[in-house]
């Protein structure tokens, strides 16, 4: 697959039986098989689903988003099963699970220690294990040179959708912001309720000094989100948030450009 402008990169799957596989099969062999997934509700391409009794929303764009922690990947047990958004898993294709990414959305996956990178699709839904945010299909574990280790420390940085000019393999992404430079905050929460976000922004402030409430209307739901600090570049947010994180007081932060 072929990639224009600045960037250029070359499946629900039956979580059921992903499930079985992980409680019959324990220790290593987990994270060979590729990461521990829990089933998948067959609304996962909606705004939110449930798994284990967990509530989980869809972001309403992936603007911004940028994350760190543990990649798994998945294999021949789900090649040929349906992924999330109705797709036939191939798992020698360039494609993702994300918990809260919209499906469609193309991310850059970098491995921590030696730099390694892969631009794949969100797909599909999971890892629903603690400490892993992204489930990668085979052949992009391949590319991260990770197939034996099973997991592997990785950034994922969102670039954006697939543009409507795209035709046939060429895949061309809607623009981006620059990441690197301008001006970045920590999201830590998303409410229904503006006074829930309120409350929270006005502890936030007292303790961080710089926090608000922003809109985002999506047209079927609004959503007041709470974000935390003001950085120039996106290092500095990410350091902000690794501290939040590390400290236990939010562990879903992550980094936006305002």
């Amino acid at each position: 697959m072929s990639m224009h402008s600045s960037l250029s990169f070359p499946g629900i799957r039956l979580f059921v039986l992903r499930l079985w596989i992980m409680a019959v099969v324990v220790g290593q062999f987990s994270l060979f098989s590729g990461c521990g997934s829990a089933p998948a509700p067959k609304t996962a391409t909606k705004e939110t689903y449930v798994v284990h009794g967990k509530r989980y929303r869809v972001l309403g764009s992936s603007r911004g988003y940028v994350q760190k922690g543990k990649a798994s990947w998945y294999g021949p047990n789900f090649h040929g099963r349906l992924t999330a958004n109705g797709e036939t898993y191939d798992m020698e294709a360039l494609t993702a699970a994300h918990r809260t990414l919209p499906l469609g959305t193309y991310v850059k996956v970098t491995r921590a220690d030696d730099g390694r990178k892969i631009v794949v699709r969100i797909n599909d839904r999971g890892p629903f294990v603690k400490g892993r945010i992204i489930d990668l299909s085979k052949a992009g574990a391949r590319h991260l040179d990770m197939l034996e280790e099973g997991v592997a420390e990785v950034t994922v940085q969102a670039l954006g959708s697939r543009d409507r000019k795209s035709s046939g393999e060429d895949v061309i992404l809607r623009p981006q912001r620059d990441y690197e430079r301008g001006s970045f905050s920590i999201q830590v929460g998303a409410f229904t309720e503006k006074e829930n976000a309120r409350r929270l922004a006005k502890q936030l402030k007292e303790k961080y000094r710089e926090a608000d409430v922003s809109l985002y209307d999506r047209g079927d739901m609004k959503f007041f989100r709470v974000r935390v600090g003001r950085f120039r570049t996106e290092h500095e947010a990410g350091q902000f948030r690794d501290g939040l994180i590390d400290r236990r007081e939010f562990d879903a932060a992550f980094v936006v450009a305002r």
